[in-house]
Order: C-alpha cells, then sequence, then structure tokens
C-alpha cells in the first residue's frame, strides 16, 4: 500500500500485468475510485502484446484491497476522529430538540449529521442517529422525512443520504453565529 496526502493506492499483480486501485483519504465507503492496468516490470512482451484481458479483470481481487484499505492503521485514526465529529453532531440535535423542539436549526442539524453517516458509509444511519439524540428509530425517520418536505435535505433514490439545501447551510450558518454570540 502507498499513501500520500490525497489518497492511497493498493497494488496487485496478476501475470503480465500491475493493476493500482486509488481511494481518497477518509472513511472506506465502497471500491477504489480509480483503477489502472499497466504492463509489469518484466513482463513478456507477447503477454503485453495480447493486451488486457477479460480473466485479468476477472481475478482482481477488490474484496481483500478493500479489506486491506480498512485495516490501515493511519486509516482507521481518521475514521475515529471522523466518527467523534458526527457523535457531536448529533448530540447537539438531541440537544437542540429538547431546547426547541422540531425547529429549523434542529431539522438542519439533523439532516446534515444524517448526510454525515450516509457520506461515511454507515450501514444504519437511523438507529446510529436515534441513538445519539435519545429518540426512536421511526421518530428520526418522521423527522428526517419533514426535513426534506422542507426543504433541507434532497432525496437519493434507493440509498440512505442526500445533499443538503441551501436552505440548510444557510440555517446551519445562522445558528453557528448566534451560538457565537451566546459565548
Amino acid at each position: 500500500m502507498k499513501a500520500d496526502e490525497s489518497g492511497f493506492e493498493i497494488t496487485q499483480g496478476q501475470g503480465a500485468w500491475v493493476i493500482r486501485m486509488w481511494w481518497p483519504t477518509g472513511p472506506i465507503t465502497g471500491g477504489p475510485q480509480r483503477i489502472t492496468v499497466e504492463a509489469a516490470e518484466g513482463a513478456a512482451v507477447r503477454d503485453v502484446a495480447r493486451g488486457i484481458s477479460t480473466t485479468v479483470l476477472r481475478r482482481l481481487d477488490l474484496a481483500a484491497a478493500m479489506k486491506l484499505a480498512e485495516s490501515a492503521p493511519e486509516l482507521q485514526e481518521g475514521m475515529a476522529d471522523v466518527t467523534a465529529k458526527v457523535e457531536q453532531a448529533g448530540e447537539a440535535a438531541g440537544l437542540l430538540l429538547t431546547n426547541e423542539g422540531v425547529s429549523a436549526p434542529y431539522l438542519a442539524m439533523l439532516a446534515a449529521t444524517y448526510k454525515s453517516m450516509a457520506d461515511m458509509g454507515a450501514p444504519a444511519p437511523v438507529p446510529w442517529l436515534a441513538r445519539l439524540i435519545s429518540r426512536r428509530p421511526e421518530t428520526v425517520k418522521d423527522h428526517l422525512k419533514r426535513a426534506r418536505r422542507e426543504g433541507y435535505l434532497t432525496t437519493v433514490a434507493g440509498k440512505a443520504g442526500g445533499e443538503l439545501t441551501e436552505k440548510a447551510t444557510s440555517t446551519l450558518a445562522a445558528f453557528g453565529n448566534s451560538e457565537d454570540r451566546r459565548d
């Protein structure tokens, strides 16, 4: 495995070919974002001349590469930081719900936290979010539906997550500014 500031690369050899798989730095949420296949140093000219076969591609072991990538210590440290920030945001949403009810800042914070969970590949973001805000998963689902209906979060068909809208980001910015003035 080779890492730099923008991402990391895992290399596999398949006969006359070297396959390089690249992920950006951050949580591993799926397969690589770039794959390159090049002739291996010292590969037989006749093997390279035939080109890359479907057999070479079928033998590519994405599962092993992902497992290796997920076990890298430097990535685990980064993942712990991301998880801690997501949990803090979830707890802040819970405090907003307790103090203000289902308010605009709460819906924006809930949407932002949910999006972060989905982006990091959390397998079950709703139950995790429900634990953080001390509510039932059904309640969180209802609040997320309301956040979508009121324009804080877009929908992604068939997947958890979505994109924060301008309304959500401006609500969070205004809320952050009001919190700064209270300190």
